[in-house]
């Protein structure tokens, strides 16, 4: 069951009760299971994160466009039916809802999408993969994704593993900077790499706790509108090889320039290639920070939930 008072939103009972009692709840992106992972991967990934997300004492509320509806909190057999390959749910960032909601489509929201719609329905925190950032060759394309800017103006707190090596990771840091988002490594120092621990490049600041993030973000909202990433790196012992993670990445960011896409298209054309040259072990790597990302965002939401009590 749903209900929301709000236009457009439909809000799953146990996620308005949750909300309405103060108890910590997770948004969770629908992109990665859409458009992301593969079949059965990503169905499989979604559900582990709705399982740690409540075994750490929080409520998930998977995001998504449903025939025009922002809903938050979604069942399996909803999700199954919006991941269809032949429902071509689109592929929704916070500047297509209002056009998706006008013209009743489906689709998946990227992280700047589901930070929009999760603040909208009240919602702190929201776990990810790795954040869209600025992409190589900028300078010339200006290609960046939403997400930096919806974090810029978006109060809500992502955990991700910071961004795709397929993107400059630097320049995706210092835009960050620039838009005045504040990032800290859980427990490292470094930036991740995604599918590697450690990207090259430092950061100013580290949590050590779910307690300490937590409370960072409630002191950081006193007196600045923007969101708040907190950057988690895959397990040690999970990340790529580095010799296969920099092989697969040469390979992949050629195979792309050789077919001449541009843009948005680039991306999808990159990760299919990484995927293939690393025998789907990026898959693999993937699933792994997706769902330990879910568990750390629970456990600073159900923390950040007692101190807003």
């Amino acid at each position: 069951m749903t209900s929301s008072t709000m236009p457009h939103l439909a809000i799953h009972d146990e996620v308005a009760t949750a909300l309405a009692e103060g108890r910590a709840v997770v948004a969770l992106e629908t992109t990665i299971v859409v458009h992301g992972l593969p079949a059965p991967h990503n169905l499989e990934v979604a559900a582990e994160c709705e399982v740690v997300v409540r075994a750490a004492g929080a409520v998930p509320a998977t995001i998504g466009v449903v025939q025009g509806v922002l809903t938050v909190g979604m069942g399996p057999s909803v999700l199954e039916e919006l991941a269809d390959p032949g429902r071509h749910s689109a592929k929704l960032s916070a500047r297509d809802l209002g056009f998706a909601v006008a013209t009743r489509c489906d689709g998946a929201t990227t992280v700047a999408g589901t930070i929009a719609v999760a603040h909208y329905a009240g919602i702190a925190v929201m776990a990810t993969g790795g954040l869209g950032g600025v992409h190589r060759g900028a300078q010339i394309t200006y290609d960046e994704s939403a997400d930096l800017t919806a974090l810029s103006r978006t109060p809500v707190l992502v955990v991700a593993s910071g961004v795709k090596s397929i993107l400059d990771i630097g320049a995706t840091i210092e835009r960050l900077d620039s838009l005045g988002v504040p990032v800290a490594g859980y427990r490292t120092s470094q930036f991740p790499g995604f599918y590697r621990r450690d990207s090259g490049f430092d950061l100013d600041w580290r949590v050590e706790s779910p307690e300490v993030a937590a409370a960072a973000f409630a002191a950081h909202r006193n007196w600045s509108p923007t969101g708040f990433l907190i950057a988690n790196p895959v397990d040690e012992d999970r990340q790529l090889d580095a010799t296969v993670h920099d092989e697969a990445l040469a390979a992949a960011l050629a195979h792309a320039a050789a077919s001449g896409v541009t843009g948005k298209d680039v991306t999808p054309i990159v990760l299919a290639e990484f995927a293939r040259a690393t025998a789907g072990a990026s898959v693999r790597v993937n699933r792994d920070l997706v769902v330990s990302n879910a568990s750390v965002a629970a456990q600073i939401a159900v923390v950040l939930a007692r101190l807003s009590s």
